[in-house]
């Protein structure tokens, strides 16, 4: 009896070699190793063998290639020497470069934006996070048909009396693409009514909305399970889940609100991407409070939080006219000199931010206070404020709960808002120019 013979069906394993180019003078650009690290974690994230990772310093930029002569052959060694199947160019790269990169090097060369596309594709779970990636996806590789198709000169002939050449192979392929994409859209906006419609219907329950924000990583997921204890997948691992979730939070009083747990950011977000996802984000444009989770136990912190608030800016959510309370995650991760440190700074922030570990606990019940406060429903007020007061109307959004907006054509607006006592003392204090009476109803 001959020994039985297994098909090894895995596909095999991919030797990648990321390399981060650290260009001189780069406005607002982060620390060079912790972009390189970074852009390791998402390769591994892409199940890709990280062999070697190398930061290339760029003095100036060249357009057929991004590096220098110099670099690219010294890039096509370490490849050589690594056995690497794909590089990773921590960086966008046009069209041209990319395929100029592939011959130079031979293997298969992926930039920061195909690499963040790939992952989100892999990871996509429902249908509207397929329909969300299929988008994005598209609209990038629509400008890359010329490094995908080896067949663009070919031409199909034309129809009708006139004949002629007719459409070229890559105009027919950017012809089905446009198609393509245009069908998405459609679909991805009912998919949209359909959200719109769910929400309408929360909003009929008197259920606050809580929106869970931050960079990739930050452990949003793993909070979210702490504070609902539901099981979603939390993993140390960039872009662990994708797909957003809504379950029901318990507050201290008894009182259930909706928490809404949401795709993570990153530096430099593939615009693409941020288009594809204004839908789903939409959660947060609607929530009532808004957890910037960070993790503060990140070199980098600050950075993470002022890219999140970039990509929000994207999506035109107004971090000054929503009730954002930061949530500084991972202090586990810190030893006491510097745990007592953050918990310092966290009492002298404004308003003050909370410090927990969702891996532990700790922290949590004062984190469900503070929602709590922020939440705390109280007779609705009518508000109207002088015309060009704007100060006064933000400070209600931070503060309150606006249920109605309406504006005159003095520009004075008139709102109708939830606040607790003590925020509709301070409103009156600080804006006595306002005019608050009870609401109508």
């Amino acid at each position: 009896m001959s020994p039985t013979k297994f098909v090894d069906r895995e596909a095999p394993v991919q030797g990648a070699i990321v390399v981060h180019p650290d260009r001189e003078g780069r406005a607002g650009a982060r620390q060079p190793e912790a972009r390189l690290e970074e852009a390791a974690g998402l390769a591994l994230a892409l199940d890709l063998e990280v062999r070697e990772a190398v930061i290339a310093t760029l003095r100036k930029l060249t357009p057929a290639t991004l590096f220098g002569g110099g670099k690219v052959e010294e890039i096509a060694a370490r490849v050589r020497a690594a056995e690497a199947d794909v590089v990773v160019v921590d960086d966008a790269l046009t069209p041209v470069q990319q395929r100029n990169l592939e011959k130079a090097w031979q293997v298969k060369v992926i930039d920061r934006t195909g690499l963040i596309l790939e992952i989100f594709a892999r990871r996509a779970r429902t249908r509207e996070g397929r329909l969300q990636v299929e988008l994005a996806r598209l609209t990038y590789e629509r400008s890359r048909l010329v490094r995908t198709w080896t067949h663009l000169e070919r031409q199909r002939g034309g129809f009708g009396v006139m004949g002629g050449p007719g459409e070229t192979q890559i105009e027919t392929d950017r012809r089905l693409i446009a198609e393509k994409i245009g069908k998405l859209k459609r679909e991805l906006e009912e998919v949209r009514r359909t959200r719109t419609l769910a929400r309408s219907a929360r909003r009929r329950i008197p259920f606050p909305a809580v929106a869970l924000v931050g960079y990739t990583n930050a452990g949003k997921s793993t909070l979210f399970n702490r504070l609902t204890k539901a099981e979603v997948v939390a993993q140390d691992m960039l872009f662990a889940t994708l797909d957003p979730t809504i379950r029901a939070l318990k507050l201290p009083d008894g009182r259930p609100a909706m928490l809404s747990d949401t795709v993570g950011f990153i530096s430099d977000l593939p615009h693409e991407l941020v288009e594809a996802f204004r839908a789903t984000l939409e959660e947060v444009r609607e929530a009532d409070v808004v957890l910037h989770v960070r993790d503060i136990a990140s070199a980098e912190t600050r950075e993470q939080a002022d890219d999140v608030r970039a990509v929000l800016g994207q999506l035109d959510v107004d971090m000054d006219e929503r009730r954002i309370l930061e949530v500084w995650n991972k202090a586990d991760l810190l030893d006491a000199e510097a745990r007592a440190e953050v918990l310092q700074d966290a009492r002298r922030a404004r308003p003050p931010a909370i410090v927990v570990s969702a891996v532990t606990g700790q922290g949590v019940d004062d984190l469900l206070a503070a929602i709590a406060g922020l939440v705390d429903e109280a007779p609705p007020v009518q508000v109207l404020t002088p015309p060009g007061d704007g100060a006064a109307v933000a400070w209600l959004y931070r503060h309150g709960r606006v249920i109605e907006r309406r504006e005159g054509e003095d520009g004075a607006v008139t709102l109708t808002v939830s606040l607790t006592p003590q925020a509709l003392g301070q409103f009156e204090q600080q804006f006595p120019a306002a005019k608050v009476d009870a609401a109508e109803g």
